[in-house]
């Protein structure tokens, strides 16, 4: 696979979960404690309930109904309660950060998230200062994949007009990141692994087999 030219690049959005922090295990540690309280099967068992164009937060309502928001409430107070001992960040991410970070590369966080999730977790990994702008879930107009969210994360850091390919890079590890690149005309890199290998019709999506792979295709 060819190296990424950097040379007109002037900001990479990325992901949260599971891109730049492995929370999947919390995640799924946290809620399927809160769906066996109420009587359900573990999350990964309700897949054909979900809808996979929402967020985890907004799927709440499919899996628990009525009790969504009381059952999320429960969730994110167990979530925070136990996330600094299991979440961690992937092999690649810190060097790459530094790379964009040296090269005066603007960076910014873009997730469906809920905000005091990230809010609350983000320092056990990262100092918050290395990002530029960070957009949660809700934030924007639309969530991912409409490209609202990627126009909000950019705000500020990149003209719209001035969206590229070659300057505009959204990273990520789920179909709807690539799907919010396309939006915008955005570069879509997708960091491949764990149980999300779909993949989009789009040429242009630079796929990479973990985050070290895609740290290694950094032309300097």
């Amino acid at each position: 696979m060819r190296k990424l030219n950097t040379d007109r690049l002037k900001a990479v959005v990325f992901d949260w979960d599971g891109t730049l922090a492995e929370t999947r295990t919390p995640r799924l540690w946290a809620v399927n404690q809160i769906m066996a309280k109420y009587g359900l099967p573990d999350w990964e068992s309700t897949r054909e309930r979900q809808d996979k164009f929402l967020s985890f937060m907004d799927n709440f309502p499919l899996i628990f109904g009525d009790a969504a928001a009381q059952a999320y409430d429960e969730y994110a107070k167990l979530y925070k309660a136990n996330v600094a001992r299991m979440i961690k960040t992937f092999s690649g991410v810190r060097e790459t950060l530094a790379f964009f970070r040296q090269k005066g590369v603007k960076m910014a966080i873009m997730t469906n998230k809920d905000r005091k999730l990230l809010a609350f977790e983000l320092p056990f990994l990262f100092d918050a200062s290395l990002f530029d702008r960070i957009v949660c879930g809700h934030e924007a107009a639309n969530d991912k994949p409409c490209g609202d969210h990627a126009l909000a994360a950019l705000q500020g850091l990149v003209e719209t007009s001035d969206i590229s390919e070659q300057t505009v890079w959204i990273v990520g590890d789920s179909v709807l990141d690539n799907m919010c690149a396309e939006a915008v005309g955005a570069l879509p890199i997708r960091i491949l692994g764990g149980g999300n290998t779909d993949k989009t019709k789009s040429s242009n999506v630079v796929y990479c087999d973990g985050f070290a792979r895609f740290y290694d295709l950094l032309a300097d």
